[in-house]
């Protein structure tokens, strides 16, 4: 898996990955692959699981700073960007995928992408309830404020340290932009008489 990850770029997509490559990266012989998968492409899908599993337990861990310093969204953004400073590769095989050829590949990824934003969805209702400000859609808030964070992600896997910081500061204020319209709207909705 590692040997595999090693090889994707900027440039180089998981679909560009030859099982022989990766066996000679890995330090094995190619017949040797088939030890461990079927084929390449159980490989990428036991890739994308990693980078799932990897992007939740890093958000749990930034729910733990959030009852330590309060501030959801700075932290949330904070892990993240730690999230693709660390898993590079794991981020581009999910950007990179998430429209690829591959009906697995797109499936499986729309999958984590979903159970974070569920995971998301659940915080906000949470967080809702103890504030007194629920929001009338938490998933659909949760889905948005996840396909923002995706897209500065992938914009942020090739900035300079400036641009970084910069980017991070405008994924917050977007953030909180869209938390707040949320809450506007139920408001609307809660004083017109009728939920969405």
């Amino acid at each position: 898996m590692d040997a595999a990850l090693n090889q994707l770029t900027a440039d180089r997509g998981f679909a560009n990955l030859s099982l022989r490559e990766v066996a000679r990266e890995a330090g094995i012989a190619p017949t040797s692959f088939y030890r461990h998968f079927n084929e390449l492409d159980e490989l990428g899908l036991a890739l994308v699981d990693e980078a799932g599993l990897a992007l939740r337990q890093l958000m749990r861990q930034a729910r733990k700073r959030i009852e330590k310093n309060g501030s959801a969204i700075s932290t949330s953004v904070d892990t993240f960007m730690e999230y693709l400073a660390s898993n590079p590769s794991h981020f581009r095989l999910l950007l990179r995928e998430r429209t690829g050829l591959s009906i697995q590949f797109r499936t499986a990824i729309k999958a984590e992408i979903n159970h974070f934003a569920t995971e998301l969805s659940e915080d906000l209702r949470r967080a809702g309830e103890l504030k007194n400000r629920p929001i009338d859609d938490p998933q659909l808030v949760a889905d948005t404020m996840v396909t923002v964070m995706f897209n500065q992600g992938s914009e942020a896997l090739d900035c300079l340290p400036k641009e970084k910081a910069d980017l991070k500061d405008r994924l917050k204020k977007e953030l909180r932009m869209i938390l707040r319209g949320a809450e506007i709207v139920t408001t609307e909705n809660r004083e017109a008489g009728r939920t969405s």
